[in-house]
């Protein structure tokens, strides 16, 4: 199964992104795993430094939303990219904690792709198929 692909002329001058996962635990933290990988490659990222946060939601876009900007917010401040995530979900569904294992980003060291600017509610959506999920999110570049 594959984590996640990158969607081509779904989105003018953004990035969509579309994440796979037997749960949705899954499928968010491979969705986080598209968008640092658009950064910088994730065989380059070694884990090194661990950082755990949480975050809610009033549903699970909201989340989803909350999530991907809770990583922007830590690449913008802490300068950290992450290459595994684990993520679980409080029973009510509207709030996740997060396991990252990741390094500082350094131009010396990593390759670097693309900027992300912010995240978007553009084109949203989170299905279950069968007893897949898969996420689709769009990042402004």
């Amino acid at each position: 199964m594959k984590r996640y692909e990158y969607l081509e002329n779904e989105a003018t001058a953004d990035l969509a992104v579309r994440s796979y996962g037997s749960d949705l635990q899954e499928a968010f933290a491979n969705m986080a795993l598209g968008m640092f990988n658009v950064i910088t490659p994730l065989e380059g990222i070694e884990r090194k430094v661990e950082k755990v946060f949480s975050v809610r939601g009033e549903d699970l876009g909201e989340l989803l939303y909350n999530f991907l900007e809770e990583f922007l917010y830590i690449i913008d401040v802490e300068n950290l990219v992450f290459s595994d995530i684990q993520v679980k979900f409080t029973e009510d569904m509207q709030g996740l904690t997060t396991m990252c294992l990741g390094e500082l980003l350094d131009v010396n060291h990593h390759q670097i792709g693309i900027e992300i600017k912010a995240i978007t509610y553009h084109m949203m959506s989170i299905q279950k198929s069968g007893d897949m999920w898969s996420i689709t999110a769009v990042f402004d570049i």
